[in-house]
């Protein structure tokens, strides 16, 4: 965790050839809907440097629960698969807008566990995600909600962009939420630092992580450490940050948490 092997990622994102972003549901649903065209214009430029993007968003329920006249998540999972229906078609259609503006298509993908654990299923996802970055889409990937159940789901988003980072061995992996980076305790708790670089390796050691902050998201910053984990293992670079700092990061400034890659891909 030395501040002395931290450098800002801006330059290295935007000559990446490969990059997954991921966003939660508290960044891109409610008031924060409104950072959805900011969040597009982040990607765009990384598009327009020459990377190819791939999109994690969540945000369906919560984006589809208003639309039921509901005032917070539903407990029962059939209100939330009902939620996730009518939320992922208006969401991708907010990220719709934005990239218009662009002259950029998205393409929504849907994906479950299983999708990830069959070998047929996994090969089907890649080769789907492979045709459409050829042809200069960008897609836009979520869990399934509408047919996913408590039992066999991927838990977060964090995981799955992890996972999908894996997939098509992606360059970079980027985590945004409603947090600026990983802390060594949970930021509202005094003396607690920001944590710059995470070595690849390091068991944080002493580190107290603590549990998502958000009424929508599933996703601490427990599940982060251990999605960006993941994706290190693969060679990934990850980048754990606030969604409004990402514009920021690629400008240069020094945000977030940056977890170094592993060695070589898996």
């Amino acid at each position: 965790m030395s501040d002395s092997a931290v450098k800002p990622l801006g330059e290295a994102l935007l000559g990446a050839r490969r990059i997954v972003v991921k966003v939660g549901s508290s960044s891109v649903s409610g008031e924060n809907a409104a950072q959805i065209p900011k969040l597009v214009d982040s990607l765009a430029r990384l598009r327009a440097e020459g990377a190819q993007v791939i999109l994690v968003s969540s945000g369906a329920i919560a984006t589809g629960v208003p639309f039921l006249s509901l005032e917070e998540r539903p407990d029962d999972l059939a209100t939330q698969q009902a939620a996730a229906a009518v939320g992922q078609n208006i969401l991708v259609n907010r990220y719709q807008r934005a990239l218009s503006t662009h002259d950029l298509i998205a393409g929504q993908v849907l994906l479950t566990a299983n999708d990830i654990e069959n070998p047929t299923h996994r090969g089907n996802a890649r080769r789907s995600l492979e045709r459409l970055l050829s042809l200069g889409i960008l897609p836009i990937i979520n869990e399934n909600d509408t047919v996913a159940t408590h039992e066999i789901r991927f838990g977060d988003n964090d995981m799955l962009a992890a996972l999908v980072a894996r997939l098509v061995q992606a360059d970079h992996l980027v985590l945004l939420s409603d947090v600026d980076a990983l802390y060594t305790a949970p930021p509202a708790v005094a003396g607690a630092k920001r944590i710059p670089f995470v070595s690849f390796g390091d068991v944080l050691e002493g580190i107290e992580i603590g549990a998502s902050q958000s009424g929508w998201g599933t996703g601490g910053a427990a599940t982060k450490v251990q999605a960006a984990r993941l994706a290190a293992e693969a060679a990934v670079t990850v980048l754990l940050t606030e969604t409004k700092l990402f514009a920021p990061v690629l400008e240069g400034a020094d945000h977030g948490t940056h977890f170094e890659a592993g060695p070589g891909p898996l």
